[in-house]
């Protein structure tokens, strides 16, 4: 086996950004152009160092992907604050960005991810990043106390129905805070194994 084979697959990347992964396969020879696939949940492609030998990396610890996942029940307390579980805690961060979502939920990023967020809009041509206003207008910066709950501003928490039960789910790269009766009706749709199938056809897996 060659000797340092890893180097290249960390230092290349610092995001899940698909633009820059795109152009690293194109320009390196060290990537096989095969599509992106999964194992475990996780994307994965293979690596080729001097023609021999093959690796298969795991994207989300190469290109710094926070890997959310689960369902988690919990209630807003009479102030607006609710408890972020502790596995989503530790791929957040103490400091991390709430922000609207194209559903009827918020989206919280952790700061890294923002940041990759907002250099991506960025780089747009200025009519594309007036549509994004509202996902910067609405962003709240927020911190966890002691006890593990940020405090969610009320125009958020009305964007998205949140009053008293609110489902926090792991959704890959984000996390996602739902009012948990309106969850259930999205997720009594989506999980129907009809739409896991076409799904799973559309995306080629």
């Amino acid at each position: 086996m060659p000797g340092k084979p890893d180097i290249w697959a960390f230092f290349l990347f610092g995001s899940a950004d698909v633009e820059r992964l795109n152009t690293f396969k194109k320009k390196t020879k060290y990537v096989k152009k095969f599509p992106l696939l999964f194992q475990n949940g996780s994307p994965i492609m293979v690596l080729r160092c001097g023609g021999k030998w093959w690796k298969v990396a795991v994207l989300s610890t190469c290109l710094g992907v926070k890997n959310m996942t689960g369902e988690y029940q919990h209630t807003l307390d009479n102030k607006g604050r609710i408890f972020i579980p502790a596995k989503l805690r530790d791929e957040l961060g103490e400091v991390f960005f709430v922000t609207l979502s194209m559903d009827r939920c918020l989206c919280a990023y952790s700061s890294d991810n923002w940041n990759s967020l907002s250099e991506k809009v960025s780089a747009m041509p200025y009519i594309k990043q007036r549509k994004m206003r509202p996902l910067f207008a609405h962003a709240a910066r927020c911190e966890l106390d002691g006890q593990g709950r940020v405090l969610l501003p009320m125009t958020l928490r009305e964007y998205a129905g949140l009053t008293k039960n609110v489902t926090v789910i792991g959704c890959n790269n984000h996390a996602e805070l739902w009012d948990t009766d309106t969850w259930k009706a999205v997720y009594e749709e989506e999980s129907k194994p009809e739409n896991i199938a076409a799904v799973m056809e559309e995306l080629e897996f």
